[in-house]
């Protein structure tokens, strides 16, 4: 919802008829705001407004990308988890469930066997993950993956897979952990967003060399083609009919 600030302070929005007059006014206090300015606002599920309303923030405040020079900046302690899942009231990852979680949080997330901690403990728990921003543009992201059979599977565990689940679908996991796995840690780097940058562009499908559409069809070589039966048969793959 957009609100406008006229002058005296009152709101022109197409939502305010069904506000009153006190509700407006407070709306007005509680923002700060002054005339001339403009209020969005979002209501929804937490992480749909943080989403919505950090995308209205680069939209709004980002100066093009060919201004101000080159800006780095590096991001860390992202959450370990993003929020609790309403029909099981487990975590849910922020990035995935094999991201280490901060040597610090660690212990706060309990040993194995013990109850899950509440929701205040498991979302205030970080994790090693990391981004490289460049211009408000994410230009890297990595983390450092879980290396200790302990740690994975209490995370599993936080997540509500039980050991038979566990090593059902990550055996070859847990079992080579077994081993002494060593730390280890990835970042991927993105070549098309820094070239986009350099150049002064907005949009990296002016950099790609091969662009993909919406509906991921490739203009050059209007890939993906239909497949012919015997590379279906290689692949052990058979297409279903048309509905």
């Amino acid at each position: 919802v957009w609100m406008r600030v006229e002058e005296g302070g009152t709101l022109n929005s197409p939502v305010a008829k069904f506000l009153s007059e006190a509700e407006l006014a407070a709306i007005v206090t509680a923002t700060g705001a002054e005339a001339g300015d403009l209020l969005y606002l979002v209501a929804d599920e937490r992480s749909v407004v943080w989403h919505v309303l950090g995308l209205l923030r680069l939209q709004l405040g980002r100066p093009p990308v060919n201004e101000g020079g080159l800006n780095f900046l590096w991001v860390v302690d992202f959450p370990l988890f993003e929020g609790v899942d309403p029909e099981t009231g487990g975590p849910i990852p922020a990035h995935h469930p094999f991201t280490m979680p901060h040597p610090e949080d660690i212990d706060s997330l309990g040993s194995l066997g013990e109850a899950v901690p509440g929701s205040d403990v498991l979302l205030a728990a970080r994790s090693q993950a990391y981004d490289l921003v460049l211009n408000g543009w994410e230009l890297g992201s990595g983390s450092v993956r879980i290396h200790r059979g302990d740690v994975q599977q209490r995370i599993f565990e936080l997540l509500g897979i039980g050991p038979e689940e566990q090593q059902r679908k990550f055996g070859f996991l847990l079992d080579a952990f077994r081993y002494g796995a060593p730390p280890h840690a990835g970042f991927a780097f993105g070549i098309d967003r820094l070239v986009a940058l350099l150049s002064g562009e907005e949009n990296i499908r002016e950099v790609i060399a091969f662009p993909k559409t919406q509906s991921g069809l490739d203009p050059l070589t209007n890939a993906p083609t239909e497949i012919d039966q015997r590379q279906l048969n290689e692949l052990g793959l058979r297409l279903l009919p048309k509905a």
